[in-house]
């Protein structure tokens, strides 16, 4: 194949697809258009529902670079079809440069003037003359985002704005001058309204793409079939169905856009200031925006329409659109090299990286702070959908496929009946033949038994339990956006929870402070607000150093903060927009203690009073903030104290990393030791240290110094110990998931050793368990990245880890079968540098570590999106439950994300709890399971159901007869749909097991199940269809047939007389269809009831009133009609008259019938079947961490029976981790030894992966 006709566009993204070219071929669609005509239309529906092959239809290969049509191809699971018509842009060039080097510019976006120098630009700009050239520039766009054609790449790549390439210096010297109106011109063009656009589809538009589903068209064919067969009442309850089903569809799908619509474009459209080169300020609507352009934050706030990053000011913004927390962040300038960082230029932006400068769209700019003169500005970097809140709602927009078994096998059990169709397609035809049956009459019954067999109402039927489950849901606080996930969360096995705010309370508590003199630690304080510490440095530092702001008067801020602020009762006042103009500088943020803690200060009578000894003029101002880096662990803040002539810094974080910044002489010598008590004891610590700066740093000088000039050499000044209390319901939660076989595992942000801790606490990891602390370190001065393993003590907390005894760590127990095999549970902790080396060093050992990771601290969001990844590629169903806060990724990623947060960010999470507790978690997974079974129940229903009916249908067709109008009508809609929307009201079991319902219809148990009901119930019909015709009585049905003996009745005569004058053309009336009606309308209700299952996942049937009472006036309306027939009754249902006793009979048919399907699904099934599967399914995916008995005798027996009788033999399990588990059983290397290093043995991958080896 020629490479250029294939190419892969966004390589290494998620959403990665291979491009293929296309040029249309006049001939070939000359060919299709006659088989559209040909086919009546349905050539043409085939080519709309399948891209691929319309393309390929109607097109012929091209080169990429040169084709009109492009096809693309998901490169993920799925596979995905798509197709674009390539377009063309006109722009004007300049005659002296390069149409092709125009072309490459546009073509990768941000060299569009971007990265070059915008006055270069603009001198091209005011060059043009008539002399100018259209240049055409090929795109063509996907899921709203535009492909250019990129000469230099030789591909198509999407545009980009300043948000890749760009280095810190070329935004402040290249781009900080703004663009001309001609610029700006020239790049709308290229970039398109800045707007998310979310169209909401006219009503006619959504009726025509919904009618033209599948389902439908297949509904609209059976009509027609049914009208053409006189069918005409179950035709119009169908064509009514239908009718009701689009409209609700139409309403529901319509009311999603105009949400999403809504909320879009509440904001959308504002008007801003731009600065422009040379010129003045100017507004102007913000969808004009282009990257590059200078916008003007106003002092009030805004709610921001695009990506920008900002280069003057600080601005104070709520990212709950984003974040899922309302907390208020501080946004700080982008360093300017020139100014701050010195040798740093060549650092390149990025959005993410850089988000402590980046203002986001959608997120709201609360209040700005700046110098007089100099207005709070910013710079856009992305626009449209390519923003960050364009890329979630295009993620709402273009969901991607659920991928889950039930679907998947769901169609190829259609596939099935269709087969079962054809076979009857092709019987009925050549039975017709034989018979000698009209041309008309042959192709009418044999297209009907197609609809018999593949049931119109089956995806209506299919969806029914997901929507009782999401009102269920909905009245317990859940609610979900993505209602077909409600089936796969009863299929979730592991469960990873966020830490702060999730597993534990949201607020900290402080528990004290422990501060150190000397180098040393002195005793813990709990009260830190009192008159000893009050003008102390550490006091200062949780006063000064903290990210708060005061908002309509309320103090406002990180929880964390709040808490450190309130504890020692100081106050925060903040300057006044008059203040700030007043002066040539910021006014800085003051805080104040109390006043009654400053000590009264009396001056002698001969002495002078200092201004600054004045105890009511002891105050604080922050001058300059570096805010809290979740990469860098840590936030500072210069001071300065009143009429105080030298600075001070202060700085707070994760311990570790302060004291990498501090003087080694101030950090204790027991500092790890101290740090470790408090942790393993569940405390979140807090480091402090503090600097008095240079007196050359004048306030101005301090304004533009970089972060690394003021975070080093500090004084280490002590510890603040946090207390995160677990949420009540938490440990109750855990035990029930864990006594439910459902793995549990948390990943944080937090210390390791806080997270060990609070896992212990919440019952995540047992006290007897084992801990083994993974630390990778990456690749160093030519040395392969490594691994060292410590196991974490938890018997003495004090003790060495290498004095760990050799005997307590995990022995595996031979036992006498490998599916016996059990090991002592043990867990691997990680903190997110480790995971991120794992990942990338050591491949091979990722599936291992996800088979027993536990604990994963110090995770950053992206890192929570990796780590559920890991978990799905060997084959976890994977929950994610998470407050909102960095969590988005991992919620959308996860089979079952649930977000505990009620703010905007729950769009991005199929499922969001009410109630902020994780008690949500087993009721959602209950209620799952109770979906996934009710699916189960009701898929098998149906395919009995069509088979039940297929073979009545079939066994009629032997001697030319069928089923009667009304009799359709009565099985269909009266016991069918009624038995359906019924038999899914069953509510979830209230307590949740350890057994797993099965992911798929193609399993043993299921496909056991479907088979031994249609054995059954084809036998018995049989029964009833061949022993009619051998009573004396029987004779070939006719008007004048009286095989009631019924002479002298003249109720049961007069109701027939009218048939002697309308003969019967379809032969409807006769003793075989009277016989089969009845025995197939109880085999509807017998079946119903023995597939209802309760126990274990679901509530008994015999609680679903509406269902029993369904059941119970069907049984009783049928045998009514059966054992005392009415003659209007009779005559509706084209039923004739047969003897008492053939009734008694057929009560014994069906009794029997009843029986044997009965025991079938209830003893032989559930007893036997179900529970040696559902054994071997729950042994194989254990984690072997549990002691459980061996199977018992009956259990052994049953199951060599059971695959003697279905010629199985033991299979290794189909998931991966179950399979994984069972070979580490037997590696007497794993898991890992005590103090012992895995180093990457080469620096090459062979197959994806590293080789490892392990040294002592």
């Amino acid at each position: 194949m020629d490479k250029e006709e294939r190419k892969t566009i966004n390589e290494g993204q998620e959403d990665e697809m291979e491009i293929y070219g296309y040029n249309l071929c006049r001939w070939k669609l000359a060919i299709v258009s006659l088989g559209v005509v040909c086919t009546g239309g349905f050539l043409l529906l085939l080519l709309y529902w399948m891209p691929e092959w319309r393309v390929k239809a109607t097109c012929i290969r091209a080169a990429i670079k040169d084709c009109e049509v492009v096809l693309l191809r998901t490169t993920d699971e799925f596979r995905k079809w798509f197709c674009a018509k390539i377009r063309f842009l006109s722009v004007e060039t300049n005659p002296f440069s390069s149409p092709k080097s125009l072309a490459n510019k546009v073509s990768i976006g941000h060299a569009v003037g971007l990265i070059e120098n915008p006055a270069e630009e603009n001198r091209h700009e005011m060059n043009k003359h008539s002399q100018s050239q259209s240049q055409q520039i090929r795109y063509f766009t996907h899921h709203s985002i535009k492909y250019f054609w990129n000469d230099t790449l030789h591909n198509f790549d999407f545009l980009k704005g300043l948000d890749e390439g760009v280095s810190f210096t070329s935004i402040h010297e290249k781009h900080s001058a703004g663009l001309t109106k001609g610029t700006h011109a020239y790049r709308k063009l290229l970039y398109g309204v800045n707007e998310i656009r979310v169209k909401v589809p006219s009503v006619f538009k959504l009726l025509i793409k919904e009618v033209l589903n599948p389902f439908y068209i297949f509904q609209l064919f059976s009509v027609i079939l049914w009208c053409t067969n006189e069918y005409y009442y179950y035709a119009v309850a169908i064509v009514v169905m239908s009718v009701l089903s689009i409209v609700s569809s139409l309403y529901s799908i319509r009311k999603h856009y105009v949400t999403l619509h809504d909320m879009v474009a509440a904001h959308s459209i504002v008007r801003v200031t731009v600065c422009r080169v040379n010129e003045e300020s100017g507004e102007i609507f913000s969808t004009d925006l282009v990257p590059g352009d200078i916008i003007v934050i106003p002092l009030n706030g805004l709610v921001m329409p695009c990506d920008a990053v900002l280069i003057n000011g600080t601005c104070i913004v709520n990212e709950s659109m984003l974040t899922g927390e309302s907390v208020p962040v501080t946004k700080t300038n982008l360093p300017n090299p020139s100014v701050e960082i010195k040798g740093a230029g060549n650092e390149l932006y990025n959005p993410e990286t850089h988000k402590r400068h980046t203002l986001f769209c959608g997120t709201t700019v609360i209040q700005t702070r700046f110098y007089t003169g100099e207005l709070v500005k910013a710079i856009v970097v992305r626009t449209g959908f390519s923003t960050t809140k364009g890329q979630l709602v295009r993620s709402i927009l273009y969901p991607k496929p659920t991928d889950f078994k039930l679907y998947r096998d769901a169609c190829l059990f259609l596939l099935c009946l269709v087969a079962v169709a054809a076979i009857g397609f092709i019987y009925t035809i050549v039975n017709n033949i034989l018979n000698e049956v009209g041309v008309k009459e042959i192709i009418v019954e044999s297209l009907d038994i197609i609809t018999i067999t593949v049931p119109p109402a089956l995806p209506a039927a299919m969806t029914v339990g997901i929507v009782y489950a999401q009102e269920r849901l909905k009245k317990i606080g859940i609610f979900s956006i993505s209602p077909q996930r409600i089936n796969i969360c009863g299929q979730l096995n592991l469960v990873c929870f966020d830490k702060t705010g999730t597993l534990t309370e949201d607020g900290l508590d402080l528990w004290g402070i422990q501060r150190v003199e000397n180098s040393c630690f002195l005793s813990p304080e709990e009260n830190v607000c009192n008159e000893k510490l009050v003008k102390s440095q550490f006091v200062a530092c949780m006063a000064t150093c903290h990210s708060l702001t005061k908002i309509d008067g309320v103090l406002s801020g990180d929880p964390l903060d709040l808490k450190m602020f309130e504890a020692i009762g100081w106050t925060l006042q903040e300057a006044t927009e008059e203040e700030t103009a007043l002066h040539n500088q910021i006014m800085p943020t003051v805080v104040r203690p109390p006043k009654q803690l400053l000590p009264e200060f009396t001056p002698a009578a001969d002495q002078d009073m200092e201004l600054f000894e004045l105890p009511a003029n002891y105050e604080i101002g922050i001058v300059r903030q570096f805010p809290f880096s979740s990469a860098l662990q840590r936030m500072s803040v210069v001071t300065k104290v009143l009429w105080d002539k030298k600075m001070d810094a202060y700085m707070k974080g994760a311990p570790e990393a302060i004291t990498s910044l501090c003087k080694p002489e101030t950090v204790p010598a027991d500092f790890e030791k101290v740090l470790e008590d408090y942790t393993r004891q569940g405390f979140r610590v807090i480091a402090l240290a503090h600097r008095k700066l240079e007196s050359k740093l004048t306030w101005h000088k301090v304004q533009n110094v970089s972060r690394d000039t003021i975070e080093n050499n500090m004084d280490f000044m002590g510890l603040i110990i946090m207390q995160n209390k677990l949420k009540r319901e938490t440990p109750a939660v855990l035990a029930d998931l864990h006594k439910a076989d459902i793995r549990t595992v948390m990943v944080t942000g937090d210390n390791m050793l806080t997270a060990l801790s609070v896992a212990r606490d919440c019952g995540m990891i047992l006290p007897q368990d084992k801990v083994i602390v993974a630390e990778a370190l990456p690749p160093k001065d030519g040395k392969v990245a490594k691994i060292n393993w410590h196991y974490a003590d938890t018997l003495t907390p004090c003790s060495n880890s290498s004095e760990i005894d050799p005997e307590t760590i995990p022995i595996k127990l031979a036992h006498d079968s490998s599916e016996d095999l059990q090991v002592t549970r043990y867990h691997f902790a990680m903190n997110g540098k480790s995971f991120s080396v794992i990942l990338e060093h050591f491949q091979d050992l990722v599936p291992k570590l996800m088979l027993h990771g536990t604990v994963f601290a110090r995770m950053a969001p992206d890192q929570k999106t990796q780590l559920i990844e890991a978990l799905q590629k060997v084959d976890y169903y994977v929950g994610m439950c998470g407050d909102g806060a960095n969590d988005c990724g991992a919620l959308k990623r996860a089979h079952g994300g649930i977000s505990l947060s009620e703010l905007e960010a729950s769009v991005a999470s199929p499922f969001t709890s009410k109630t902020p507790s994780i008690s949500c978690v087993p009721n959602l997974i209950r209620e799952g399971r109770a979906a996934l079974i009710t699916s189960f129940c009701v898929f098998k229903f149906m395919a009995l159901y069509s088979i039940i009916q297929y073979f009545s249908v079939i066994l009629l067709y032997s001697i030319l007869s069928n089923l009667g109008d009304f009799q359709f009508l009565f099985i269909d809609l009266a016991i069918i749909l009624v038995v359906v929307f019924t038999m899914s009201l069953n509510p979830a079991c209230k307590e949740l097991v350890a057994q797993k319902p099965p992911s798929g219809l193609i399993s043993g148990t299921l496909l056991f199940s479907v088979l031994s009901q249609i054995i059954i119930c084809i036998g018995f019909q049989s029964v009833g269809f061949f022993w009619v015709r051998q009573q004396p009585w029987y004779e070939k049905w006719h008007p004048g047939s009286d095989a009631c003996n019924t002479a002298g009745t003249l109720d049961w005569n007069s109701s027939h007389f009218p048939n002697e004058t309308e003969p019967d053309e379809h032969n409807i009336q006769n003793y075989e269809n009277t016989t089969l009606f009845f025995i197939s309308s109880f085999q509807y209700i017998i079946v119903a009831v023995a597939l209802s299952k309760g126990k274990p996942f679901r509530q008994p049937s015999y609680k679903n009133y509406a269902f029993l009472l369904c059941v119970i006036t069907l049984i009783v309306f049928t045998l009514f009609i059966m054992l005392h027939p009415v003659a209007s009754i009779d005559k509706a249902f084209q039923i004739v008259c047969v003897p008492n006793q053939w009734r008694v009979n057929m009560l014994l048919i069906v009794v029997a019938n009843a029986l044997v399907s009965f025991l079938m699904e209830n003893v032989f099934l559930d007893m036997v079947l179900w529970k040696v599967v559902f054994s071997r399914d729950k042994q194989g995916e254990s984690r072997f961490t549990t002691t459980q008995p061996p199977q018992n005798s009956v259990d052994r027996w049953g199951k060599c029976c059971l695959s003697w009788v279905l010629g199985c033999r033991k299979k290794i399990p189909k998931a991966k981790y179950m399979h994984l588990a069972q070979e580490l059983l037997v590696d007497p290397e794993w898991p890992p030894k005590p103090q012992t290093t895995t180093e990457a043995k080469a620096l090459f991958k062979e197959n994806g992966s590293c080789q490892t080896s392990t040294a002592t």
